[in-house]
């Protein structure tokens, strides 16, 4: 993590340890949760989807990113990271998407885009599915990304298919690994859902 004059004096002049860090990471996603679901301000709401608007990915990737994949700040940071790569290119994410749905019907009806799905709809698409973290069912959010994950996977699996691995391989590799880390992306999403609904979730 970054950790600027003030808060190396905190520490004694020393970064936090590996447990510090740990704490601090499960700390701020537990507060973020809560305060957003207990506050039901649409404002507040609104800017706890852009906080990678306002922090920087990087920042969010400090606190959460080295999180196991399936506790509450590692599934937090998927989200964002979603939100950031359908924001940053919402043009290829609604053209993988839109490649992966006749693979995907059950996963694309519960991801709950508009039809059709173009950038602007992705985009509503990765709002909607935050908004529901702090102002709807979690669970139910988590598992919206996790199918939009696996639609994702499904359009980087027929799109490599269509790249032709010997005419370009570089490409149809890349989009056939990128495919398979979606879909454990989309795995994990789902077991979060799980743990959130048992309480287990941390």
């Amino acid at each position: 993590m970054h950790f600027g004059p003030d808060e190396l004096e905190a520490h004694g002049g020393t970064l936090p340890g590996p447990a510090e860090v740990t704490e601090i990471a499960h700390q701020t996603a537990a507060v973020l949760v809560g305060t957003g679901r207990a506050v039901a301000d649409p404002e507040v709401t609104a800017r706890l989807v852009a906080l990678v608007d306002e922090l920087g990915l990087s920042t969010v990737a400090d606190l959460w990113a080295s999180r196991p994949a399936r506790s509450l700040p590692g599934a937090l940071w998927r989200l964002y990271a979603l939100r950031e790569w359908v924001r940053r290119q919402p043009v290829e994410a609604s053209r993988q998407y839109a490649a992966g749905i006749r693979f995907t019907d059950v996963a694309h009806a519960v991801a709950g885009v508009a039809e059709p799905p173009g950038p602007d709809e992705v985009r509503a698409l990765a709002d909607e599915i935050l908004t529901g973290v702090f102002a709807g069912d979690l669970a139910v959010a988590l598992e919206r990304a996790a199918a939009f994950a696996a639609v994702i996977a499904a359009g980087r699996a027929d799109l490599a298919h269509d790249r032709d691995a010997a005419a370009d391989p570089a490409t149809a590799g890349a989009l056939t690994s990128s495919g398979a880390a979606m879909q454990r992306t989309g795995e994990d999403l789902v077991a979060s859902a799980h743990l959130w609904r048992a309480g287990e979730l941390d």
